[in-house]
């Protein structure tokens, strides 16, 4: 499967806001073909052929069982077994996604498994959808749409916002994905309102993401918080525990703790804190065993001339 054209660090604003935003559950699609474990592969051939799908998932109940995918039913006419029932030859080890996740997990999902689509569950681990990259390329467009079209209506009245401190804080909680990505998106909304160059902007917000998601998976629940001025923004992630061993080692890329779980949900490749240092001016972290864990990011709006500066080049 070719992987989707999005990639964070080099989308527009209007695009990383969308992965933000945008939930599985906004962009999937909610009715699903399924079959069942007694069915045989035969039947599944001419689903897959009428339907003009590739793979089906094995449900019962909402329940879900595994997948049965075009590659499956090919092998099973080459060896003359196209009657056998389902459950002979359907995959088990089945990567799923929940539905209040980020959209932006569907994204690096694609780019990391190359499947053509992923069962959606929810949180009793029923099946409540299927995501495929069409569902997202479709969605996408017509958000973007949406937003030019407000954009467009904004431009005659809009005013920047005028210059001075501002300050927010957000509570993080553990495993709460739902809402991973609100104070990326306030962030960058405050600093388009101030005109502030999209290359800056993308630095700011990427690494208030990161350092949510890091809040999200790792720690047992924090703040973030942050402070913009004229100049630069920044950012303080602070949680309250289990804290990092060895802060040199967690700073190496691909580096991780994350346990199997969270590896299984696209989380954990050891990238969270290299991408905050990556993209921001001036980074820090104090880390104690037993009682979190402060990260400090400053991203400077703009260099000493008064021109945009663009650590992303």
């Amino acid at each position: 499967m070719k992987a989707l054209p999005v990639n964070p660090d080099q989308s527009p604003l209007v695009v990383l806001d969308l992965l933000f935003k945008l939930k599985i559950k906004d962009v999937m699609t909610a009715e699903v073909i399924t079959v069942q474990r007694t069915d045989s592969l035969r039947k599944v051939q001419h689903l897959m052929r009428d339907s003009r799908i590739s793979g089906v998932p094995v449900s019962e109940n909402r329940r879900l069982f595994g997948i049965i995918s075009i590659d499956d039913i090919i092998r099973a006419l080459d060896a003359g077994h196209i009657n056998d029932p389902v459950d002979r030859h359907m995959s088990v080890n089945v990567v799923v996604l929940e539905e209040d996740m980020p959209l932006s997990f569907g994204i690096s999902y694609f780019d990391k498994f190359k499947f053509g689509r992923f069962p959606v569950l929810n949180h009793n681990n029923q099946l409540v959808g299927i995501l495929s990259s069409r569902d997202v390329s479709t969605t996408l467009l017509l958000e973007l749409l949406k937003e030019y079209r407000k954009i467009e209506e904004q431009l005659p009245h809009h005013a920047p916002q005028s210059a001075g401190p501002i300050s927010q804080r957000f509570r993080i909680n553990r495993y709460d994905f739902e809402n991973a990505g609100k104070a990326a998106q306030a962030i960058k909304k405050i600093l388009i309102k101030r005109n502030v160059p999209s290359a800056r902007i993308r630095c700011a917000a990427v690494a208030a993401y990161e350092m949510e998601i890091n809040q999200v998976v790792h720690s047992i629940g924090g703040n973030l918080s942050y402070v913009i001025d004229d100049d630069k923004i920044e950012l303080f992630a602070i949680d309250d525990g289990p804290g990092i061993a060895n802060v040199d080692q967690a700073l190496e890329e691909g580096y991780t703790t994350a346990n199997e779980w969270i590896k299984s949900l696209g989380f954990g490749a050891g990238m969270g804190l290299t991408n905050i240092r990556r993209v921001a001016d001036e980074f820090s972290i104090r880390s104690t065993l037993g009682s979190g864990t402060r990260v400090h990011a400053v991203v400077r709006l703009k260099d000493s001339n008064g021109s945009a500066t663009d650590k992303t080049r």
